[in-house]
């Protein structure tokens, strides 16, 4: 397996985890109350920062373990990210363009943030994906 493709792998591992402990911390939290009355700022703070730490040290430890190709990338690994790239951040600018429409709407705040912090998982996720499936199957150069 390539450097790069394990790179994806844990990216889409990290962001899904970092993800689902913060909803089940803010659900957890939540109890009968509404979602917006649940304090979530610090929460989604620290599961990002997290996710960012624990990316970090799987790359470290996974560059310790497993060395070859760590610091190598060719022409093919070039294209497999930015094709990746390309393709998870269109949930960025639809997470971009759902958030001003929720703030033209004077949706609360928490909606919004939410809305934002979901649309980066999935960038991340959506993204990593397509990377593995173009290292196990290839891919399609437009």
């Amino acid at each position: 397996m390539a450097f790069e493709e394990k790179r994806a792998w844990m990216m889409a591992l990290v962001a899904v985890g970092a993800y689902a402990t913060y909803v089940a911390l803010l659900l957890g939290r939540a109890g009968d109350a509404p979602l917006t009355a649940v304090p979530y700022a610090a929460t989604l703070l620290w599961t990002v920062t997290g996710a960012i730490l624990a990316s970090i040290a799987l790359h470290i430890a996974v560059s310790i373990v497993s060395p070859e190709g760590a610091n190598e990338r060719d022409e093919r690994d070039r294209q497999i990210n930015r094709i990746g790239e390309q393709i998870g951040q269109s949930f960025v600018v639809v997470g971009g363009v759902a958030a001003l429409g929720m703030a033209l709407a004077e949706w609360d705040h928490f909606w919004i943030a939410n809305v934002i912090y979901l649309c980066f998982v999935l960038s991340a996720v959506v993204g990593s994906i397509a990377k593995i499936v173009a290292y196990r199957r290839g891919f399609q150069s437009w």
